[in-house]
């Protein structure tokens, strides 16, 4: 990075524990002297199921990592954007807040995370801090891809083709495409873009009628 001009540092957490997203606040503050960003992107649907055959236990899991994580990030860079007033929170939600699924923990989570980015919105829109969501769909990731397919024991051409048949553009996104929108949220061409849950889903959402 700083070849390019840049500087960064890394920071080892565990997103469902306070005391952690307590520690990536203050460290940005040290090394950077503020907060612009918080871009939340961290999450997983493995162990879901469906309602009736949910564990409790792994509810907890999917939530605490899916939503609580969330949260707790945010509530963590919220004093510092105010003081400073200013700042951009972009939280990954997913299509499946929005759209039918087979599986309970997961999409609760997701339209819970929308929920809470426009709460966040909101409530610190006259401190000058934007939040907004986005809605990844069909994403061809290791994530979406090799899980199906080592879970099937089919090959991940089998579970490609399936899932690009389903969308409207006919491929799947990369997470390039996904980045493209988080960039441009947290840019100043959307500085008046607050509460805002946008679909990058090659047209997936239309589906629903």
């Amino acid at each position: 990075m700083a070849e390019h001009g840049h500087l960064a540092a890394v920071l080892q957490a565990d997103i469902t524990r306070e005391d952690d997203c307590a520690a990536i606040a203050r460290a940005c503050i040290r090394e950077y002297g503020r907060i612009d960003i918080l871009h939340n992107n961290v999450g997983r649907s493995r162990g879901d199921r469906k309602t009736a055959e949910m564990d409790a236990a792994m509810w907890d899991e999917i939530m605490a990592m899916n939503l609580k994580g969330m949260f707790m990030t945010c509530k963590h860079v919220l004093p510092q954007m105010v003081a400073q007033h200013s700042g951009c929170i972009i939280n990954v939600s997913s299509t499946a807040s929005l759209s039918a699924r087979t599986t309970v923990a997961y999409k609760t989570s997701k339209g819970a995370v929308n929920t809470l980015t426009q709460h966040i919105a909101m409530e610190n829109a006259a401190h000058g801090i934007r939040a907004n969501v986005i809605l990844p769909g069909l994403i061809d990731t290791p994530m979406a891809i090799e899980r199906r397919a080592q879970e099937r024991g089919v090959p991940r051409e089998v579970v490609r083709a399936e899932r690009e048949a389903l969308v409207p553009m006919r491929r799947m996104g990369t997470a390039q495409d996904v980045a493209n929108a988080a960039l441009f949220l947290a840019s100043d061409e959307a500085r008046y873009i607050t509460g805002v849950i946008l679909p990058v889903d090659g047209g997936l959402l239309e589906k629903r009628g």
